[in-house]
């Protein structure tokens, strides 16, 4: 039994002598207690999208679409929420999404997040702009958790259990650069790697044009460019002695817009680990990724921050799933609770990366707001299940779901 759904009755139980939850219970909730403790700049930098922001409301939107139709009277009360994702095993369809940038938001920011998600052995995804390095993050998931540190809380489910990592890559226009940070993860014992495909380009965000505010042009979120060997050789002084040039060499290496299908043939060399492409919202897409083998596709249009007026990844889902060819696809962009998940699972997902609700929650209290975002998503999620008629995620199938007749009018 997966238990997350006793994290509803431990809520209660504390409620009858006098405790209330001080860290809000829903994604909205966490969104706006954390804007009001967050720098203006650094929220607007976590919250906003591309352009009028339409594609992130798409993205909620296309849940409404879609109704869950219960079934009764199936034997629910033990349930296995575990799944299997590229040969490892993991207690429920649920990862950390890759943000950068993430020490704004919080001191050593990757360090409390990994705590969190190893504690519960939900993966967590360390984006290539992280403010700490690779190696110390996995140093961290890696850590031996049958003593809990006080910022984990008692009883976590995966407790003894050491945490899962997969490395997020922006692929670099220096392929010596390139090479050395896919190589760097392996060794650190990261367990995939997730080439993203859509942000080889920044692109036009307001809220961070009329805030003049860009992280990374502060050195925020470079610690795994400015620890990597073969970036530090291109420069004539170290980043720590001359951060401007180190800022302007990160600039022009960044992006690679040059990059094609055939490339991926080089990258699959530079590495035993398992390739997965973030970004695909075109069935065409999915037959390129899979003709050139990558292990897996993450359905995603990078939670609306990249296009203005694309459309809503779950509604890209159902044709990607059809054209992968049985190739593992995960999904992205717009998970906010736990019916969000039931209803991507039955559309085909194999499993789910949560984003800004953690983030938030990180903003709130560090290791503890980030394991107190997913103990509701996954209680929630857990009760769904139950609550459908399902005893476990495996049986969420497309049979589950409805058109919903109003989604128009919800969506307005």
């Amino acid at each position: 039994m997966a238990g997350f759904a006793d994290f509803e009755m431990e809520i209660y139980l504390a409620g009858l002598a006098g405790r209330t939850p001080d860290l809000p219970i829903t994604a909205d909730g966490l969104e706006r207690a954390a804007a009001k403790v967050m720098s203006p700049v650094v929220y607007d930098y976590v919250a906003g999208s591309a352009g009028t922001e339409s594609t992130a409301r798409a993205n909620r939107a296309a849940f409404q679409k879609w109704e869950i139709v219960p079934r009764h009277l199936r034997g629910v009360s033990e349930r296995d929420l575990a799944v299997d994702l590229l040969g490892t095993t993991i207690p429920a369809p649920v990862l950390l999404a890759p943000v950068g940038a993430l020490g704004a938001v919080w001191p050593q920011a990757e360090l409390e997040v990994a705590r969190a998600a190893a504690s519960l052995g939900v993966p967590m995804t360390l984006s290539t702009l992280s403010s700490t390095t690779m190696e110390d993050v996995a140093a961290e998931l890696g850590r031996d958790r049958s003593t809990p540190r006080r910022s984990e809380a008692p009883g976590d489910a995966a407790r003894g259990a050491r945490g899962i990592g997969w490395f997020q890559l922006y692929w670099p226009t220096d392929r010596d650069i390139t090479q050395s940070l896919v190589q760097r993860a392996e060794r650190a014992g990261f367990q995939a790697l997730v080439l993203t495909l859509d942000t080889w380009a920044l692109s036009w965000r307001p809220r961070d044009l009329a805030n003049g505010y860009l992280p990374f042009h502060t050195g925020e979120g470079l610690a795994n460019y400015f620890s990597d060997p073969a970036f530090r050789s291109r420069l004539a002084t170290s980043p720590e002695e001359d951060p401007a040039t180190a800022v302007q060499l990160w600039s022009q290496i960044f992006g690679n817009p040059l990059l094609r299908w055939s490339d991926l043939a080089w990258l699959r060399d530079q590495t035993r680990l398992p390739i997965l492409v973030k970004g695909i919202c075109h069935p065409d897409d999915a037959r390129a990724a899979l003709d050139v083998g990558v292990d897996g596709l993450i359905v995603s249009n990078h939670g609306g921050r990249q296009i203005d007026g694309a459309r809503g990844a779950l509604d890209c889902l159902p044709d990607v799933v059809a054209a992968s060819g049985g190739l593992p696809v995960l999904f992205d962009s717009g998970i906010r609770t736990g019916s969000d998940v039931v209803k991507a699972l039955a559309l085909g997902a194999g499993a789910v990366l949560l984003g800004r609700p953690y983030v938030f929650g990180l903003a709130l209290g560090g290791s503890r707001g980030v394991l107190h975002a997913l103990r509701c998503l996954l209680a929630e999620l857990d009760l769904t299940v139950a609550l459908s008629g399902h005893a476990g995620v495996a049986s969420l199938t497309r049979d589950l779901l409805v058109r919903s007749r109003n989604w128009d009018q919800s969506a307005s």
